[in-house]
Order: C-alpha cells, then sequence, then structure tokens
C-alpha cells in the first residue's frame, strides 16, 4: 500500500498511496477477500479509493508483463460517462499515468495504449445483457452506485459471467460495490447487506465524511454539510451519514419552503425556468416560474394551474398551450430575462400539447428523462435540505405550497422495497421534480 513504482521511459515517479486516501481505507486496500462492499454518505471518498485501487491493480500486473482488463458497472448506460468512466480519469491523472492511457467515447473504453488492457464501462439497464460481454483477462469488477440497480439479480447474473474470464495467473477477481444506503430500510440492497455480511467472502466497509483525516474535504464543502445538517438533521444524517433513517409519512419537510414577501433586494436573475405538467382532459395542468439568483437561491416566482375538474367544457390542448406560451411570456417581459429551460414531462400524453405548443410557436419544452420516483423525490430533498429554496409568497404559489405540504408515502407500500407515494393533488410536485433533475448542474446537485 505504500507506493506505486511508474516506469517511463525517462524517469521514474514514485507515489505513495497513503498519502492518496484515508488510514480508514487500509483494511478495504489490502483485504484478501475477494467481495468488497463500501458503503455509506456522502462524501467519504470510497468511490475515490476504489478507482485508486483498480488503477493500481491494473498498473502492477502491466508490470509483471501481464493484460489485465476491469469492469466498471453503472444502473444506467446513459449517465456512465459523467460518473464512474470519469472516476477512472480521475484515478489515472492523481497517479499521473495520462500518458500511457487513451480514452474511447465509442465504445466507452479507457486503454493501455501499450498492452490494450482496457476499462470496460457498461450499464446494468438490462443485467442479461452483460452476461454476453466476453473481454477475458479479467482481474476485477466495479458496481458503482450499487444500490440503484435494479435488484441483486444484477449481481448474480454478471459475477459468473466476468469471474469466469480471469485469467490464469490471479489467484481471484476482485468484486467492488460502491453505494450510499438508501432511506428505506426494506430496500433490495439493505435486506441484501444484512445476508451478505454473514458471508466470510465478503468485507464490509462502512465510510462518512468524519473518516478524512487527511484534509480532502475542501472548506466549501463541510461548509454545505453544516448546512444541510442545520436545516434538515434527519436528511443529513442519511446524505452524509449513510444511516438508514426510513421515509416516515410526509415526503417532504415543509419547513423548508421559506416563503418571501418580495424578490430579495439584495440578489438578482441569474437565470429563468419553466418547468410543467401537463393532463389536459382528466387532470391539472400546471407550469412553474423558478429562477436561480445570483447569490445561489433557488425561488418559486409564479404559478400557472388549471384544473378540468367540474368545468363543463375542457379547455383543448391548442388553448392549453396558448395558455402557457402567454404565462412564460408574461413572466420574460415581467422579471426581464429569458427562459434558460424549459421542461416537461417524457409521458405521451404531454406531446399532445407539445406539439400544439410547436405549431404555434416553433418551440418544443425539453421532455425530461424520468428516472424512479424515490430518486426524483431525493433530488428535491436533495435541494430543500441546502436551506436554499423560496418562494414569492403570492395568491399563485399557494397551490405549490399546499400540494408540497400534503404529498405524502402511500402507508400500505412503506414496508416494501418499492415504496409509492399517493397520486393525488401532486401535479405542482411532479413539475418541480421534473424541474430539479432536469438542472441538477445549474442547482450544484449534480457531483
Amino acid at each position: 500500500m505504500k507506493t506505486l513504482v511508474v516506469d517511463d521511459t525517462k524517469i521514474k515517479k514514485v507515489i505513495r498511496i497513503s498519502d492518496l486516501i484515508n488510514p480508514h481505507f487500509k483494511r478495504m486496500w489490502l483485504t484478501d477477500k475477494p467481495y468488497i462492499v463500501a458503503n455509506g454518505g456522502r462524501g467519504s471518498f470510497k468511490s475515490s479509493v476504489i478507482s485508486l485501487k483498480l488503477v493500481t491493480m491494473m498498473k502492477k500486473a502491466i508490470q509483471q508483463r501481464y493484460k489485465a482488463n476491469i469492469i466498471c458497472i453503472l444502473a444506467n448506460k446513459t449517465d456512465l460517462h459523467d460518473t464512474v468512466y470519469k472516476q477512472i480519469q480521475w484515478a489515472i491523472d492523481l497517479l499521473q499515468l495520462n500518458d500511457e492511457f487513451r480514452a474511447y467515447k465509442s465504445p466507452l473504453t479507457i486503454q493501455h495504449k501499450r498492452t490494450g488492457s482496457t476499462f470496460y464501462f457498461y450499464g446494468a439497464d438490462n443485467p442479461y445483457k452483460l452476461k454476453s460481454n466476453v473481454v477475458g483477462n479479467v482481474i476485477a469488477v466495479w458496481y458503482e452506485e450499487a444500490a440503484n440497480m435494479k435488484s441483486a439479480d444484477v449481481f448474480d447474473q454478471s459475477n459468473p459471467t466476468f469471474i469466469r474470464q480471469k485469467p490464469d495467473w490471479l489467484d481471484q477477481v476482485k468484486v467492488y460495490y460502491s453505494y450510499n444506503p438508501p432511506k428505506n430500510p426494506y430496500d433490495w440492497i439493505n435486506e441484501w447487506i444484512d445476508k451478505v455480511a454473514q458471508n466470510p467472502a465478503y468485507l464490509i466497509d462502512t465510510s462518512d465524511y468524519r473518516c478524512d483525516v487527511r484534509g480532502f474535504t475542501s472548506e466549501q464543502t463541510l461548509a454545505l454539510i453544516n448546512q444541510y445538517k442545520k436545516t434538515d438533521y434527519d436528511y443529513y444524517r442519511w446524505l452524509y451519514l449513510g444511516e438508514i433513517i426510513g421515509l416516515g409519512t410526509s415526503v417532504y419537510n415543509s419547513k423548508l419552503l421559506h416563503p418571501l414577501e418580495t424578490f430579495p433586494d439584495d440578489d438578482h436573475i441569474a437565470s429563468l425556468y419553466f418547468s410543467q405538467d401537463t393532463g389536459q382532459q382528466v387532470s391539472a395542468t400546471t407550469e412553474l416560474c423558478i429562477a436561480i439568483t445570483a447569490k445561489k437561491r433557488v425561488i418559486l416566482l409564479d404559478t400557472f394551474y388549471y384544473s378540468p375538474v367540474h368545468q363543463s367544457e375542457k379547455r383543448p390542448p391548442s388553448e392549453l398551450a396558448k395558455d402557457l406560451y402567454e404565462f412564460e411570456m408574461s413572466r420574460e417581459q415581467h422579471f426581464n430575462v429569458g427562459a434558460y429551460n424549459y421542461t416537461a414531462d417524457e409521458a405521451v400524453s404531454d406531446y399532445a400539447i407539445d406539439h400544439e405548443y410547436y405549431r404555434l410557436y416553433g418551440r418544443h419544452w425539453h421532455h425530461v428523462n424520468k428516472v424512479e420516483k424515490t430518486i426524483m423525490i431525493d433530488h428535491v430533498q436533495d435541494l430543500l435540505a441546502t436551506g436554499r429554496f423560496y418562494y414569492i409568497n403570492n395568491e399563485a404559489n399557494q397551490i405549490f405550497v399546499s400540494e408540497h405540504r400534503k404529498y405524502q408515502w402511500d402507508a400500505d407500500s412503506l414496508q416494501t422495497d418499492k415504496p409509492k407515494v399517493v397520486k393525488v393533488d401532486d401535479h405542482t410536485v411532479d413539475a418541480f421534480q421534473y424541474f430539479v433533475l432536469d438542472n441538477l448542474a445549474d442547482l450544484d446537485l449534480k457531483y
């Protein structure tokens, strides 16, 4: 664990691995067990340690004149480039090995130039497809964000495939799992970890940001963590300590919806956003006008809301498209800011209004690719826990406040691995979830 000697034609560099990781991870780094599970809170550097370990494993194999391949798996293929792929690139850079590797985007791989040893990146959207990947000389497998996999079937289907591809010179294929535990104690991975903890072939490591004694965590990050701790302690316990806190009944902490009587004098709009959820004939149509300010506040400025309930004549898509366009134009003119993004649901029903909107105005909304409801809720809770969300306390925004306060988990589903929300009066709730999901980077929520 102390050093990695990197041979080069011109120089020999000696890197002290012990300087790059926290002492907490020494046991995980040195273990001879084949299965290593790293769970815990955000900011514990568990993924960083695993990526450094994998790059080191490959480099040592290459120095011993072996070819070595490593498999990295994420739940969703579309997220590979911005997550585990960049994490491996980060480790390669930190170990000063950039000159030895070449990164490819199609297919998504990182390859050692001289030997062809390769990091392969796969999505687990269909675990059965993973079984068809035959690359040979596999020395390690990494399931990053393992809690986002559909079930333990992903592991059960994939591990035999890759372990069978072990090179003859290696005793065992190392299999790493890293994740932040879900809040729901009945989530499949929380039950899976209880099971594998009894298996002597598994090493379970639990960490959080407090394990950092090297000072890797920046002062800005520590300030943000303390803000979470102050504004929503239970959410802090889950997000940063990795504790399984349960779901409760209410989805959101309504105390984190901060009213403003007027737009703050000490701030200004940096970018403007619209996000809508349409219902047409049978349910409500709503659109939110939201600002991100120069001081990183997130402020709900105004709400459009139309409900067809008890209406003898329902508005057709052409009229609703006109209503939404006029709402957008009026808010842009009022705040003297053009919108940066217009977000809508990806549901097929929402395209009826979108088609009319395009026919009339030559513009489409951006239809966000939805993920599981619990993940979208987590993103919103993440934003609220920063203490940065506000709403102008006007009449139009009261429906937003009311729906978020009443938003509930279905009590009958809480003791299952697929909790559901009560789908009643939730249109502004959905529109807000789409806004957050579609603008994670702008909201400083994408890591």
